[in-house]
Parts: C-alpha cells; sequence; structure tokens
C-alpha cells in the first residue's frame, strides 16, 4: 500500500487473478464500511466528514524503488497505474463511489454479478474507451 497525496494505492498481486481481484474487491467492502462507522460518529460529534471513492482495475505494472540515491521511493509506474486513477476520477462523475474496469470485472470469474455496468466512458490519456461497473447494491 501506498500513500499519495490524499488517496491510497493498494496493490493486489497473485498468479491467481480472480483471487487477487476478490481480495480487492473484499477490502473495497470493508474500507466503505469502516468509513461508513467513521462518518456517522464525525457527524454525530458535529465534525466534518469526508467521502471515499474507489477505482479499481487490472493490469501488468513495474513496481520497485524509484529514484535516486538521495531519494528512494517504492511505487509502481505503467499503464494500468495512470487508468485506475482515471477511473477513480471517475467516481464523481457517474455519481458512484466505487467503478471497476472491464479487466477487473472479467477476472471476477463467477463474482460478475456483484457488479453492474454504468456505462462506456472514455478516459483521458488511455487509447480506448472503457466499459465501467460498480458494486450491484441491491445484492
Amino acid at each position: 500500500m501506498k500513500l499519495i497525496g490524499d488517496g491510497t494505492l493498494a496493490m493486489f498481486a497473485g498468479e491467481d487473478l480472480t483471487a487477487a481481484c476478490r481480495a480487492a474487491l473484499a477490502a473495497a467492502y470493508k474500507a466503505f464500511g469502516q468509513t461508513g462507522e467513521l462518518q456517522r460518529r464525525r457527524a454525530g460529534g458535529g465534525l466534518p466528514a469526508t467521502d471515499l471513492y474507489l477505482g479499481l482495475h487490472l493490469g501488468e505494472v513495474v513496481y520497485g524503488n524509484f529514484g535516486s540515491r538521495e531519494r528512494l521511493d517504492f511505487t509502481v509506474v505503467g499503464p494500468a497505474v495512470n487508468e485506475v486513477s482515471r477511473i477513480a476520477g471517475m467516481c464523481r462523475l457517474v455519481d458512484q463511489p466505487i467503478l471497476a474496469s472491464s479487466a477487473f470485472h472479467a477476472a471476477l470469474g463467477a463474482d460478475q454479478n456483484r457488479l453492474v455496468s454504468v456505462g462506456r466512458y472514455a478516459l483521458r490519456g488511455v487509447g480506448q474507451p472503457q466499459d465501467l461497473y460498480t458494486v450491484d447494491r441491491a445484492r
């Protein structure tokens, strides 16, 4: 996990892509549950609260320590990092707290029915429009 300004980048890796995507989705549910509890407590105390938006994507990245001897930073780079950033940025536009790419949706296997389509969108800096999905709140 890596803190990036007011965001967090979490990576779920492994040979089994379906298991990695299911773990990421489970973490998203847990994050929203805990954030909802925190928001209720803060609102009860008259304190400001924040919203949580998540982008879920599946893709190849290069990770490791990048930089110089004076300043190394463990990070990930690659087109998938750019794509998930753009996907997360779409959350407010489509009024959904979680958005997932078609690659993530496809990798869920039997759990695909946990997500529903919100449409196809052009993402800045990404060559082709992407089908985006969100959590099926009825499930």
